[in-house]
């Protein structure tokens, strides 16, 4: 007869793959409006060109911006196209 062991916790609930995970672009002075607007339309669901100047431009004057949350392993591939395209980003982080 086999036994189930149960392993203690080593984390919180929501912490792991899911739960929100926070993909943040950065201000930087390298990155034109129209190049951050693009980015964000192409990779980010959801988010059109008039979105993604819009998410710009909240970019520029705050400093930083959420532009997406969710699943881990989603959020990881956002954060990466989003770099890849050469924005400026924060680390993932878990909200």
């Amino acid at each position: 007869m086999s036994q189930t062991v149960e392993l203690p916790r080593v984390q919180g609930p929501g912490s792991g793959l899911g739960g929100d995970w926070r993909v943040i672009v950065r201000n930087d002075d390298h990155n034109t409006f129209d190049g951050v607007a693009g980015a964000l339309a192409r990779y980010i669901p959801g988010v059109t060109l008039q979105m993604g100047y819009a998410i710009a431009d909240r970019i520029h004057n705050a400093g930083l911006a959420v532009v997406w949350s969710g699943h881990r392993e989603i959020a990881e591939l956002y954060w990466e196209q989003l770099r890849d395209c050469g924005l400026t980003m924060a680390p993932l982080e878990q909200g």
